[in-house]
Parts: structure tokens; C-alpha cells; sequence
């Protein structure tokens, strides 16, 4: 017989031990999951997100309807684009993907929270966001891990990051973001599904939504937010960081498998 542990099997608290020290850290969290102690980190993180989406004039329409329907998803990591934190990641990912796809939700977003230095700069964001996009995809072990629906190349309009066969818009997030909408106390990624703005589309309510948005986005930051653009008619990649740039701009993302 293969032991199973490594212990004297007099000691019956042993085995729980060697659970306990082996077993994956929980980083995907539901508000039913994180609680009510103030003194959690989660707690903290989620009740600093709340704050910022419940403010009367923050513009995205979508994301209060998240929250008010507690359909934020909540991940917590170490340094973004480390190994652990890239596998970690990528399992949240999938079972955000799961949970959206069986709610049939159009607005569960999952936002990943990094325990990294603040960035300096939006450069120095950008740089991140794209190296932890990059390792992800290096990493999905899905046969097609692209979206057959949307394009693997950023210079494409019909561009949209995917994983595990499923296509995002994702939207970056940290202290020193140039755009108040996205300014935020960590260093953070939103991810949302693409089939839920089609899904809003086949509804007949997505213009309207995208309108109303775009009309509270620049009354909230005090301009027109320059790097927004449709879906197929404009880059969506530039679009990820949060940081203007211009037609000189290129992608560092490069898609091995497709």
C-alpha cells in the first residue's frame, strides 16, 4: 500500500494539517462568499468598489447594474503576470465564464484585484496589463483558445482578448489612471464577457445603453473620453489600459495558438 501521507499515522491531526498546507488559496470571491467582518481584506476591497460604482455620477450604468444585482465577482492575486498569479487567474476565469454563461447574465463582471506596487505611471499599467494578458494566454491548455467570433489580431477592429475559447472586453484599473472613471485604489482588471453586449444588442438595448454611458462618462470626467470606440469600427485594444495613445501605438500582445 502507497501512503497517502507523509505522517506517523498516530497522529490524527496529521492529515488535516497536510490538507490544510497544501490546499489552493480561495481567490474567487461572490459577495456571499466574502461577508460581513470589516476587518477582511476582501471585505475591505469589495466595500472600496462598491463606494466607487454606488457614487451617484459614476458613469457606468452597467457596472451599478452588477452591483445592485451582487453580481460582482471578486479576485484577489499577488503580482500581476507572476506564474501562480497567472494560474490562479486563469481558473477564476474559467469559472467566471461558467457562472456567466449558466446565469445567462449580461452583467456579471469579474473584477481582479493585484497585491503589486502601485504603478508609476500609465505606461508602466499598460506594460503590466499586457505582459498578465500575455501569460495567460501562454498558459490556456484549452485545444482553441480563441473565440471563433472575434479576431486574434490587435490591429484587427474585430479584435477582443480571449481565453479558454471565450472572448473579453477588459478594462484596467489603477491610482494613477489619467481618466476618473478609471482611477482606483489597487492596482485592478475588469473583465466582462463579449457575448454579454451582444446579448444587450439582441435586445434591442445596447445603443442606448453605449449613449447613456458616453454622456456620463464625459460629464463625470470633464471631457469625451478620446480612445472609446464600437466594436468593429475602431481598435479595441488600445482601449484596455486606459492610457491615450495614437495611431503609432502598437500592441505588445502576440497570439502563438490560436
Amino acid at each position: 500500500m502507497i501512503a497517502l501521507f507523509p505522517y506517523n499515522t498516530g497522529d490524527r491531526q496529521a492529515p488535516l494539517n497536510f490538507i490544510l498546507m497544501h490546499r489552493q488559496p480561495k481567490t474567487y470571491f461572490s459577495l456571499a462568499d466574502i461577508g460581513d467582518d470589516p476587518s477582511s481584506e476582501n471585505f475591505t476591497i469589495y466595500q472600496d468598489i462598491s463606494e466607487k460604482i454606488s457614487d451617484t455620477e459614476y458613469p457606468c450604468v452597467g457596472a451599478k447594474a452588477a452591483l445592485n444585482s451582487q453580481q460582482i465577482r471578486l479576485g484577489l492575486y499577488g503580482s500581476m503576470a507572476s506564474d501562480e498569479t497567472t494560474k490562479q487567474l486563469g481558473q477564476d476565469l474559467k469559472r467566471y465564464i461558467s457562472e456567466t454563461i449558466a446565469a445567462e447574465s449580461e452583467y456579471m463582471t469579474m473584477i481582479a484585484v493585484f497585491q503589486d506596487e502601485e504603478p508609476t505611471t500609465e505606461k508602466d499599467f499598460e506594460t503590466r496589463l499586457w505582459l498578465q494578458l500575455q501569460q495567460l494566454h501562454d498558459s490556456d491548455t484549452n485545444e482553441h483558445p480563441w473565440d471563433p467570433e472575434v479576431s486574434s489580431n490587435p490591429d484587427n477592429p474585430e479584435f477582443s482578448f480571449s481565453y479558454d475559447g471565450t472572448a473579453f472586453f477588459v478594462v484596467g484599473l489603477h491610482p494613477n489612471a489619467s481618466r476618473k472613471a478609471r482611477q482606483f485604489g489597487y492596482t485592478a482588471m475588469a473583465f466582462n464577457l463579449h457575448r454579454q453586449f451582444e446579448q444587450l444588442r439582441e435586445k434591442g438595448v445596447y445603443d442606448n445603453m453605449k449613449k447613456v454611458i458616453r454622456e456620463r462618462d464625459e460629464a463625470y470626467d470633464g471631457t469625451i473620453n478620446p480612445m472609446l470606440s464600437d466594436f468593429g469600427e475602431g481598435l479595441e485594444a488600445p482601449q484596455y489600459s486606459g492610457r491615450q495613445v495614437d495611431n503609432s501605438w502598437k500592441c505588445p500582445f502576440l497570439a502563438g495558438k490560436l
